[in-house]
């Protein structure tokens, strides 16, 4: 298996990346709609949209806009569903074991870390969508939500963008680009997975005391 196509497997949407390359208003709905929804890989276009910057086809500032933007209209969505839907959502995790654990453990958490709670479980595996449910479910407040995720999102949109811009910059070869961008990204969750579960085996005991 030759590296293409093993990012064609990790991130199914990465054969949209060659129709941005002059098509700027299409590269930035496609940028937008890729990134709208949560478990979505889109790693590769991201990347893309960064190299494409850095040669002045398409402009950093709207890429940027177009990646945060579409994040955290999608990170509203998943809270006012939490919100709406909290009971079955809380039902619907009881059931599921370690996941069930998680969307406790982070619907208990947003109340008590407020916003930097809400940015800060945005990076880890899974973490907006799991942060937007529990915090909805819990009834974090919506305005304090949009401005933790859009700290969240701006950080992750500059990150990820970013990635490409710097490797189109110091290389012409986007699967160079690509593969830096891919391995920083599993590096990047590989560190939050690990923060993650040293903070619920952290909290651990004090819920089997009931507290």
């Amino acid at each position: 298996m030759d590296f293409a196509s093993l990012v064609s497997w990790v991130d199914f949407t990465s054969g949209l990346s060659t129709r941005m390359s002059g098509a700027a208003c299409w590269a930035y709905a496609i940028l937008a709609i890729t990134t709208l929804p949560p478990l979505l890989p889109n790693a590769v276009l991201l990347i893309t949209g960064g190299m494409l910057a850095a040669r002045g086809e398409m402009s950093l500032v709207l890429v940027l806009l177009s990646v945060a933007g579409s994040a955290l209209a999608g990170d509203v969505l998943i809270h006012r569903f939490g919100w709406f839907a909290g009971r079955r959502v809380r039902g619907g995790a009881a059931g599921r074991g370690r996941r069930g654990e998680l969307f406790d453990w982070a619907a208990g958490r947003v109340q008590r870390g407020g916003i930097p709670f809400v940015v800060g479980v945005r990076f880890l595996p899974s973490g907006r969508l799991l942060g937007g449910l529990a915090a909805g479910a819990a009834r974090y407040p919506a305005g304090k939500f949009a401005i933790g995720a859009a700290l969240a999102e701006v950080v992750w949109a500059a990150y990820s963008v970013g990635v490409g811009y710097f490797g189109g910059a110091v290389s012409d070869d986007p699967v160079y680009s690509v593969a830096i961008g891919l391995g920083l990204s599993v590096a990047v969750g590989a560190v939050a997975a690990l923060a993650q579960r040293r903070a619920a085996a952290a909290t651990a005991p004090n819920v089997s005391k009931g507290t």
